[in-house]
Parts: structure tokens; sequence; C-alpha cells
């Protein structure tokens, strides 16, 4: 696939745009988006992901445009898990809602920026490296593990770096509307809400240390794994608002991004395989047991993988609801809201 610098540095360019367009549409005001408005921009950046996908496959072809659909899949599925610790996070930080998107918009802006430079880094090493598929494939096999353990979702508000940020930057008791920081007493401090905002961006860091090597496991095309970074990354703000009542309902989820994980892994190391130049390994010869996986058979291993997640989810929580007597719609949604608003009183207090 041979992509000129020009469309890497419009693709780029395009990705920033966006981000600029969500802080001036969205963002400079603080509210709290409506159900309507999440959904609409939702299916904007979907829509917009697909039409992509389309340019690919009609562009470089549908080996290359199958790449980039099971790569955005993939990562669109992760970033799902990855808004239970949104979630948590703005909980611990008492966030009002209204000043969430600002929060998430500029965490994300700060992992694009890392995440684009990651992946260049990542090109370079296996154009140079073909043995580094092994690791690589281990790498996702002890993150499919690592998904069936419960995690301590808490932690990442603990974390060393955000500890490092609070000594080395002084901060405030409360928020201050949406700034990010403020003068008090002749010297300038952060608010609670730029320590948020860091939080974010480490989480989204370390968010894209599972996600890139899932899809460097899918293609080994560097402007695709960016593209499905990007664009999976730039609907995220949007899908927090859309679906975070509806999060506590995927409860099979941690179950099927284990299996795709794993899946990943296994094509990688098969991969490896048939490319083995490893001197200790078959004698540097190709080892050919089994034959590679076609991008095909992944991109519907992730589909039908991901279907039955979500509806095994959703029925066991119906389930559960109407043994209960409870909407779990309903009250998810209130929950968080409860959670936020207390939280938020209790600093306020404070």
């Amino acid at each position: 696939m041979d992509v000129p610098v020009s469309i890497w540095i419009v693709t780029v360019g395009c990705a920033a745009a966006f981000v600029v367009l969500d802080f001036y549409s969205h963002v400079r005001s603080p509210h709290e988006p409506t159900l309507r408005e999440s959904g609409t921009w939702s299916a904007f950046y979907i829509g917009l992901a697909l039409i992509f996908g389309v340019y690919v496959g009609l562009h470089y072809g549908w080996t290359f445009g199958g790449e980039y659909f099971a790569g955005y899949a993939t990562e669109k599925a992760l970033s799902v898990d990855n808004l239970f610790v949104f979630l948590m996070l703005m909980t611990q930080f008492g966030v009002p809602r209204a000043l969430q998107q600002k929060a998430l918009l500029f965490g994300i802006a700060i992992a694009l920026a890392v995440c684009t430079v990651m992946i260049l880094i990542g090109v370079a090493v296996i154009n140079a490296f073909s043995w580094v598929f092994y690791p690589l494939g281990a790498l996702l096999l002890l993150l499919a593990v690592r998904q069936l353990r419960p995690r301590d979702r808490e932690s990442h508000t603990n974390s060393r770096g955000i500890r490092l940020l609070r000594r080395v930057v002084p901060v405030t008791d409360e928020y201050d509307g949406d700034r990010l920081s403020v003068r008090r007493d002749g010297r300038r401090m952060a608010t609670p809400l730029l320590v948020v905002v860091f939080a974010l961006g480490l989480t989204d860091i370390v968010f894209a240390l599972d996600s890139i090597p899932a899809v460097f496991g899918l293609t080994t095309e560097g402007y695709l794994v960016f593209a499905a970074n990007a664009f999976s990354l730039l609907g995220l703000r949007q899908l927090y608002f859309l679906i975070g009542h509806l999060l506590e309902r995927l409860v099979y989820l941690g179950v099927g991004l284990s299996a795709i994980l794993a899946f990943i892994g296994l094509r990688l190391i098969n991969h490896a395989l048939h490319a083995n130049e490893v001197s200790f390994i078959n004698g540097g010869h190709g080892v050919h047991l089994v034959p590679e996986v076609p991008i095909w058979a992944s991109l519907s291993f992730i589909a039908v993988t991901l279907t039955i997640v979500t509806v095994a989810s959703l029925s066991r929580t119906s389930r559960t609801s109407r043994t209960s007597g409870t909407d779990p719609d309903r009250d998810g949604g209130a929950g968080l809201r409860t959670r936020d608003e207390s939280a938020t009183a209790d600093r306020s207090t404070r």
C-alpha cells in the first residue's frame, strides 16, 4: 500500500481539524449534551469512518479495506471497554456534567498526538525487524488473559503520574468553571479539571498500548493503523455520553474482547512463523503448519464475537432486571448522575 506523504499530512490535518471543530462547536460553551446531540455526532463519526473504509477499498483494494474495517471494529470495541475507566475518573474527581466534554476532548487530543508518534515508531520497528511479530503476538495473548481478570479501575485515579502532577503543580480544591488554571494569591494554580484532563490523556495512552498492537496484528500498514485509531478516538467523546448509562449492561464485554485479542495474537504468531527469519526456529525458514487467516475471516470473527457478546449481555441484564423489578437503563443513568452530583456536592462542601 503506497501512501504518499501528502496523504498522510492531509489525514493527520483532518483529524486535528475535527478536534478543533469539536471544541468550537460543542465544548467551548460548557453544557451537558443531550441524547440527540450525542447520537447525531456519534452517527456522524461512525459514518465518516465507514466512508473512509469504502474509499480505502475502492482506491487501494478490498484487502486493505478489510484490514481497515477489522482494525476499526477492534479499536471501537476496546474503546467501549475504556469508557468504564472514564466513568470512574469522572466520578472520583466529581467532575460536573457540563465540564466533562472539555476534559474528554482535551484528553483525546493528547492521546491522538502521542498515538501518532507511537504508530510511526511501530511501523519503523516492524519494517526493520520481522521477528517483532513474535513478542507482539505474545503481548496480545497476555492482554487477552488480563481482560478476563477483574480490574481495579479506581487505580487509574491513583496512578504515579497523577500523584507526581499534584506534587509538582499546585492544585485548587474546587473547580472554577471550565478553567484549567487560575491565579490565586499571586501565583498560578491548576484546577482539578486540569488533573482530570491529564488523567484522561494518560488513560487513553495506556489504552493505546493495548489497542495499537491489536490493530498491527490485523494490518502492518501504518496508515490504516493510524486511521483506525484516529476515527475511534474522534468519536469517543460522543459515545461516552450516548451509551454511558448502558455500560454496566455489557457484562460479557471483557470475555468478548479477550477472545478477539487472543484470536489476533494467534493470527500474528502464525504470520510470524510463515515469515520466520529467526535462525533457531526451523533453521531460519518459514513454518507453514497452519494456513494464514485471510482478513475477511478475521473481520467476520470480530463481528460475530461482538454481536454474540452484545446480545448475550443485554439478554442477561434484562432477565436480571425483570427478576429484581428494576429498569437497568433508567437506574444506570440515574445512578451515574447521582454519583456525579453527590461527588460535586462533597467537594464544594470541603
